[in-house]
């Protein structure tokens, strides 16, 4: 795993597919979390972006948008979506496989996955707030959703 950026680091504009096969631009003119996660359908994933979903709303207030990000395919992500009532961006970084984690730093090469990983981008494409995690250690989310909302105000 290479070691993760730092905030304050001017990261730009990130372009992956979401879950329709739509290609997704963040970091411009909006703020921006990246949400990575090692796999679809697995239970710390399923229960951290349940809650994310459950705070939408909040994210949006604050003008955030919210993308979950893992090196599944976007057909697993659009299932994954479906089944969870994910109603916000799941992108695929499954080819070139991992190159977003990659680019963000947490990607486990042992594991071909994503750890746990989380990027709050400005505006202008660059990282105000980050966290990183174990695979199998969850996030506190409610921490996300006051840094969201203290660093969007």
């Amino acid at each position: 795993m290479t070691v993760p950026i730092a905030d304050g680091d001017r990261v730009g504009i990130v372009e992956a597919t979401n879950q329709f096969g739509q290609q997704v631009r963040l970091g411009a003119g909006e703020w921006a979390l990246l949400f990575f996660y090692p796999y679809a359908f697995t239970g710390i994933c399923t229960g951290e972006l349940g809650q994310l979903e459950t705070d939408r709303e909040a994210y949006a207030t604050a003008g955030c948008r919210i993308a979950g990000v893992s090196c599944d395919s976007m057909f697993s992500q659009r299932v994954f979506a479906e089944t969870e009532g994910l109603s916000f961006d799941l992108l695929a970084d499954h080819w070139p496989h991992g190159a977003l984690a990659q680019r963000f730093g947490v990607f486990d090469a042992e594991r071909g996955c994503a750890v746990r990983g989380s990027f709050l981008l400005d505006p202008d494409g660059v990282l105000r707030w980050s966290v990183v995690n174990p695979i199998g250690e969850g996030r506190d989310l409610a921490a996300h959703l006051a840094a969201v909302q203290e660093l969007t105000a």
